[in-house]
């Protein structure tokens, strides 16, 4: 039976490795994303708070981002409670700017979106958590590939400290060749199958590093340090592969959410939870008639009367600043603000909080805005989402090892690096088998 499962295990890894190795060793790179990328720009993201100084209203800072880009279209605001913390203006993107049908991967994700290591942080809450479910699988239009650049700015000088394209990122490449992105769907669908055929390697591992009996335990549980470089090679691979199993198929089995969309509506159908989130609630656009000047008068043949306002005339909307204190006082106690302004005269205003000591980064609180009169037309806190909602949100700091901190990186740095030695170990061990298989064949052949 064990030869059964050591040729799956054999014919699979030749044919998947390499591209295995590529997407553990990307993986491995993606996993302090957001500390490197504040390491290496933090020019962007922190500035030193004046002593008793007061952020500057945000219609000033958007006064900055307009001086500083003339055609920016703001998309959305991301204001952080640490005084120290620059504020995001994201600005909308191209129309149509998937990246080869993969660009709408995370607009389902939303805050799951890498925003916060430099992404755009101010994403994770204008595009919130679910946007469209389906478009979790799907190649859609508006997610990294389509979103625009975040303008940086100091909320003390209205000063701009830096501006982020994403796309133009170094790890953007790396997230690209991690998804296959750089392939299109053709090297999506490779590296999501890839992904199945390594949830099957690894179970047939298992089963080949089983021990026969209680003696061989201790053998496959310890490295041999000592060894001939032979067996070393085949303790790093059988004793390694076995203390790393079980994250490896955590990390593939959660990999697949971002390959194929029948995972997705597995998700969905298994928590039995609607794949669709309801609409964002519209405002009530005030009637411009009714507040329009009337004129008792009656006209004259010889001067023209002054034009009332129209119908037509846009109503005063909800200013940023009015916004941002508004969600202030829904949650007080948050850590960040991330508003999303309304496309068209009935949209709302989205505002998403993240409270102290959330589960993970996109554990978000959500309330939609009446742009107009600042009312509360809908809330949703972070307990009160579908179960799949919440399933699938955790796929994202479970699959980049964010769940616990610091700790669970650490982990899911070693365990990527161990993913992306396997395949080359294995390899040796097979072409170890088969100088060995051969020299046989020439001894019997002599003989």
């Amino acid at each position: 039976m064990k030869i059964f499962f050591r040729n799956i295990h054999l014919y699979l890894s030749l044919v998947s490795g390499l591209i295995i190795a590529i997407v553990c060793l990307t993986g491995g790179v993606l996993v302090f994303e957001k500390e490197l990328e504040q390491a290496w720009h933090p020019e962007r993201y922190y500035v030193a708070a004046p002593a008793a100084a007061q952020p500057l209203p945000l219609a000033q800072l958007t006064a900055a981002v307009k001086a500083y880009k003339a055609d920016a279209k703001i998309a959305g605001v991301k204001v952080y409670a640490d005084p120290t913390r620059t504020v995001e203006f994201n600005l909308a993107g191209a129309p149509g700017g998937e990246h080869k049908g993969e660009g709408g991967q995370r607009k389902a994700e939303g805050g799951e979106a890498r925003s916060e290591a430099g992404r755009g942080q101010g994403a994770e809450g204008s595009r919130g958590q679910g946007g469209k479910a389906g478009a979790e699988g799907k190649g859609g239009k508006g997610g990294e590939g389509g979103r625009g650049p975040v303008v940086f700015v100091n909320p003390y000088t209205a000063t701009v400290t830096g501006e982020l394209n994403y796309r133009e990122t170094f790890f953007f490449t790396m997230m690209a060749l991690h998804r296959g992105m750089v392939g299109g769907p053709i090297g999506k669908l490779v590296v999501g199958v890839s992904t199945v055929m390594f949830l099957f390697i690894i179970g047939t591992g298992i089963v080949l590093w089983w021990p026969a009996s209680r003696k061989a335990v201790k053998q496959r549980l310890t490295v041999k340090w000592s060894g001939g470089w032979k067996r070393l090679n085949h303790d790093l691979h059988i004793v390694l592969g076995f203390y790393s199993a079980l994250f490896l198929f955590v990390f593939a089995f959660t990999g697949l959410a971002w390959s194929f969309e029948w995972f997705n509506k597995g998700i969905y159908a298994v928590t039995n939870s609607p794949m669709q989130r309801p609409e964002p609630p519209v405002s009530v656009v005030p009637d411009a008639e009714a507040t329009a000047p009337v004129t008792t008068s009656p006209p004259t043949a010889t001067l023209p009367q002054p034009t009332a306002p129209s119908a037509s005339t846009p109503p005063a909307a909800l200013t940023a600043d009015a916004a941002l204190a508004r969600a202030r006082e829904l949650a007080p106690a948050a850590v960040s603000y991330a508003l999303q302004l309304p496309k068209d005269p009935t949209g709302s205003v989205k505002v998403t909080t993240l409270r102290p000591h959330a589960v993970y980064d996109n554990a978000t609180d959500e309330a939609y805005l009446d742009q107009y009169s600042g009312q509360v037309l809908s809330q949703q806190t972070y307990e009160q989402r579908s179960l799949g909602q919440r399933v699938r949100g955790m796929f994202k700091p479970v699959h980049t090892g964010s769940i616990f901190g610091w700790p669970s990186k650490i982990i899911s740095l070693v365990v990527c690096v161990l993913g992306f030695t396997f395949p080359i170990t294995g390899t040796i061990l097979w072409l170890n088998r088969l100088r060995k298989a051969n020299k046989k064949q020439r001894k019997l052949a002599t003989a």
